[in-house]
């Protein structure tokens, strides 16, 4: 029974953590500011006592901005300020405009109205999505992913200190790939268990994959910088998967209720540098679950199969 309910106080806790980040964005970009001052104070002091250190420090007496509001703000108006109103325009103002349109011009004819309609409406919603969608998404994936990095790499540097990183340029590589590719197996995965022909049971199933892969996607950016390899990040993850079921819970429901998959995309980019936020600055329970939820074992090797085929010999778990 201590058991049972370790496991659901996991979960009840990685749930509230990965709600803290709107409140904490605006704390730790306050915060951020404010040492940076303070550094910078202590640094015009010490040249003033030792004029001999302002030759030294003349490179380095510029601190860093602060990114993580900036940028959290940025991910917003692209994604939702320009990518997702824009969507709703087109499906709920040009083409109903042009539907109505359509029913005044064909007035005088029932029935022909519908028929234009029936092939100019997929007609439209294809141009739109090949001319601005689409490349509006895939620029939007590559902007949004670096400026998730600046704000995770601006929380986590005056949060927990300096990254450590990994220990080279060729495993720092080969981490990077081979956890791409495990993220996109995973992905399918989910997918693949979400057709499990009893509906409940596929359903559950798939909303934990995309718990715990959002909740990977999160934590991995201060894993990364805590000098952390794929196989402790995900070892972590399986052993203490109540509290990242929890965690990753509130952005797998939300991104899951549009219908469409670019709405979905939307709604991830435009939350999910609080989750960034939210898991730089928590700390997991761990140990409450004698059991380890190996879900990404087979994904595991299906990509040390495909990595030490097409590149190389990968860290193996």
């Amino acid at each position: 029974m201590d058991n049972v309910t370790g496991i659901i106080y996991a979960i009840c806790r990685g749930f509230i953590d990965s709600l803290k980040g709107g409140v904490l964005l605006f704390y730790i970009d306050k915060q951020i500011k404010e040492k940076l001052i303070r550094k910078s104070t202590t640094k015009a002091d010490l040249r003033k006592r030792d004029p001999s250190a302002q030759s030294s420090s003349k490179h380095n007496n510029q601190p860093c901005e602060s990114m993580v509001l900036m940028r959290t703000m940025q991910c917003c108006m692209l994604n939702g300020g320009v990518f997702l109103v824009s969507i709703i325009i087109f499906d709920y103002g040009l083409l109903p405009l042009v539907k109505y349109l359509l029913t005044i011009i064909f007035g005088h004819s029932p029935g022909m109205d519908l028929a234009v309609w029936s092939w100019i409406q997929p007609f439209l919603s294809l141009t739109f999505s090949t001319i601005w969608v689409l490349p509006l998404f895939l620029l939007s994936r590559i902007v949004n992913s670096l400026w998730f990095q600046d704000i995770a790499d601006s929380a986590y540097r005056y949060r927990q200190g300096r990254p450590l990183l990994l220990s080279s340029v060729s495993k720092l590589i080969a981490d990077t790939l081979f956890s791409i590719l495990v993220q996109a197996l995973f992905l399918g995965q989910g997918m693949l268990v979400s057709n499990v022909p009893l509906p409940p049971l596929g359903d559950i199933l798939a909303l934990v994959h995309m718990c715990l892969l959002y909740a990977l996607y999160a934590f991995e950016y201060k894993w990364y910088n805590m000098g952390w390899e794929l196989h402790k990040r995900l070892t972590f993850i399986e052993g203490n998967w109540p509290y990242f079921l929890g965690f990753g819970m509130p952005l797998a429901v939300l991104t899951q209720l549009p219908d469409s998959y670019f709405i979905s995309g939307c709604v991830f980019s435009i939350l999910f540098p609080l989750f960034i936020v939210s898991g730089n600055e928590a700390e997991p329970v761990t140990g409450v679950c004698d059991y380890q939820l190996r879900l990404f074992s087979p994904v595991i090797a299906i990509a040390n199969t495909l990595f030490n085929k097409t590149i190389g010999r990968a860290g193996r778990r």
